[in-house]
């Protein structure tokens, strides 16, 4: 019996050991790659000399007038901002699908979900188009008269608003799902339980929809959190120069001869977004136990 359950054991690390190398392969080894390049012990032009060296990390982390510091912040703030306005946004639409649209809601998900089964980069472009001084956008002010005939509004493009906005339209749909799934798979019998005891629409929300939704919350403002931070191509074309990412900073290390350089604040951005997921999966498993009532007690 004994050998037959070692011999099971040994058939399932067998089936997990290719996923577990191609996992390896493809997500640990380049950030190995990107770590040797932050410390000078790789470099991506042939015949230079190399050694280990953190001078790269000094000039990042503690160097005078360092501007990948204003950049760093300022992208976390701009994350951080869309991060809870697309949650906030996206929670009604997980409602409305939920428990208004009842059988209607996978086709009108579909429908919310249908602009992105094209190319990003198009959109974002479509975007840049919309918002320039003479997209559509401005000549809709013009024609009903919120913008003088020939004028423009300054903050609609190349400005934090419009990167913003772009990534808001990107990431609200997806953000929709993990709500929308969670309040799917919830006991729709509490509710009905809650409305019998008298409690109004307002208070059942509050005190049990909301809280046994918060998974699903948490988990849908991660989602647009950790890819936000490193994003580049938006703040690229309707950003403009004074509102550039770190993300942006890292791309064009890498389209230069410093690598080097660049590794350093990918590998910073790599640790930031490591610690959010700690800090935020550690949320979310709390909130898991007291949606499903389990204690560790």
């Amino acid at each position: 019996m004994t050998t037959t359950g070692g011999r099971m054991r040994a058939g399932r690390g067998l089936l997990v050991l290719p996923p577990l190398l191609f996992i390896a392969l493809l997500v640990f080894a380049p950030i190995i790659f990107i770590a040797l390049f932050s410390v000078d012990l790789r470099s991506n032009i042939p015949g230079t000399e190399v050694a280990f060296s953190i001078e790269n990390w000094k000039s990042v982390l503690f160097g005078e007038g360092n501007p990948f510091r204003a950049r760093f912040f300022y992208s976390m703030r701009v994350a951080l901002i869309v991060s809870v306005v697309t949650t906030v946004a996206a929670y009604p639409l997980a409602y409305f699908l939920s428990f208004v649209a009842r059988k209607r809601r996978y086709t009108l998900l579909l429908l919310l979900l249908a602009p992105f089964f094209t190319s990003f980069l198009l959109r974002v472009l479509a975007w840049q188009i919309m918002l320039n001084d003479e997209g559509v956008v401005t000549g809709i002010l013009r024609a009903i008269g919120l913008v003088s005939e020939g004028g423009n509004v300054p903050w609609l493009i190349y400005s934090t608003f419009s990167v913003s906005l772009v990534l808001f339209y990107t990431w609200v749909p997806f953000v929709t799902l993990p709500i929308f799934a969670v309040l799917e798979n919830m006991d729709h019998r509490l509710l009905e339980a809650a409305h019998d005891l008298g409690a109004s629409k307002w208070s059942t929300f509050w005190r049990i929809t909301f809280p046994l939704s918060l998974p699903g919350v948490i988990a849908g403002f991660v989602f647009v959190l950790i890819p936000t931070t490193g994003e580049f191509i938006t703040p690229l074309f309707v950003g403009g120069s004074d509102n550039q990412l770190f993300g942006n900073s890292i791309q064009a290390f890498f389209g230069s001869p410093n690598w080097n350089l660049g590794s350093v604040l990918a590998m910073a951005l790599i640790i930031t977004v490591v610690i959010l997921m700690l800090i935020f999966g550690r949320f979310l498993n709390t909130d898991l136990r007291v949606a499903t009532g389990s204690d560790d007690k």
